[in-house]
């Protein structure tokens, strides 16, 4: 491993972290979505300070070359983001239907109470049907 490599790999996991730190700072980021990604910059400073780790990490789980632990685990991180990322946008899709519902209900007893107040009914007619609650 050249020195090149040793500081570029070090300076990148280092602004993985600084980058996820500033995005929980300024709002733009909710904890919960930055879990993994702070996960992954702490085990890629980790692993960029001490690279003998991944040799033993590798050897440790069965894997021969040490790179392809580096790509398991990064598509591993991202499977995970999106699986949470799925999960929430079904739980949106659910909330927002549920919302749409609501207000078209809303929308029509606001019609009918318009219907009945119209200045073209007199007070003696009636409407049928029972009142919705």
């Amino acid at each position: 491993m050249t020195a090149t490599s040793y500081v570029f790999g070090i300076l990148s996991a280092a602004l993985i972290l600084v980058v996820v730190v500033e995005l929980l700072r300024r709002r733009h980021l909710r904890e919960r979505h930055a879990v993994w990604w702070f996960v992954a910059g702490v085990l890629a400073l980790i692993v960029g300070i001490f690279p003998a780790t991944l040799e033993w990490a590798a050897k440790a789980i069965g894997i021969e070359v040490p790179t392809n632990l580096v790509f398991f685990a990064g598509i591993t991180v991202v499977v995970l983001v999106c699986l949470q990322h799925s999960s929430e946008l079904t739980q949106l899709e659910s909330k927002t239907r549920t919302l749409a519902e609501r207000l078209a209900l809303s929308e029509l007893r606001l019609k009918e109470l318009e219907d009945r107040n119209s200045p073209g009914t007199t007070s003696s007619t009636k409407d049928p049907r029972p009142p919705t609650p």
